[in-house]
């Protein structure tokens, strides 16, 4: 048997949590127990979780399986490309750099915002009338 050398890292954006397991391979991804393209049939939201192997020309060197829940699709999509990114970090120095400079390790801070009382929304407010 074979050892594989598997890197853990989690990535999350708005409400979604992603569990990336990375593994050298073929640069098959699962999400879910189900191919990428599978799960996401968006091609924008295929393109933003591929954009970390992309950019360090990885993209046939590993295998990825995650586990992503909360949030929407597109929430997912970030979360995913962040664990990724987190995951592709740890292989190298120079793969880090790369990755810190195109923004992808950093955690998008972005959260919806709560409800007010006495108002609509979390900004808008109710029709104010004179008379």
């Amino acid at each position: 048997m074979v050892e594989q050398n598997i890197i853990w890292a989690t990535g999350r954006r708005k409400r979604s949590i992603a569990r990336v397991r990375l593994m050298t391979g073929t640069g098959e991804i699962k999400v879910n127990k189900k191919p990428l393209d599978e799960y996401f049939n968006r091609p924008t939201l295929r393109l933003l979780v591929r954009q970390p192997f992309k950019s360090t020309n990885l993209m046939d060197k590993f295998n990825v399986v995650a586990n992503v829940k909360g949030g929407g699709k597109s929430g997912q999509a970030g979360a995913l490309r962040h664990g990724i990114s987190r995951a592709l970090a740890s292989t190298g120095e120079e793969t880090k750099t790369i990755l810190r400079r195109r923004g992808f390790l950093t955690r998008d801070p972005r959260e919806k915002e709560r409800k007010k009382y006495g108002q609509k929304g979390a900004r808008k407010r109710f029709q104010w009338t004179k008379r």
